[in-house]
């Protein structure tokens, strides 16, 4: 199935397929819609 992504949900989508499975953020970051993306994934800690 394919489907548009906005370019942070697809840092988050390539960050868990390279291996990534913890990450962190604050609150107001330009990379807030990375960490609410990575956080849905399965077997990962978002915090």
């Amino acid at each position: 199935m394919k489907r548009l992504l906005s370019g942070n949900e697809a840092v988050a989508h390539d960050a868990l397929e390279a291996g990534v499975s913890v990450a962190a953020g604050y609150p107001g970051a330009p990379s807030t819609e990375i960490l609410e993306t990575f956080a849905r994934f399965p077997h990962v800690y978002a915090e």
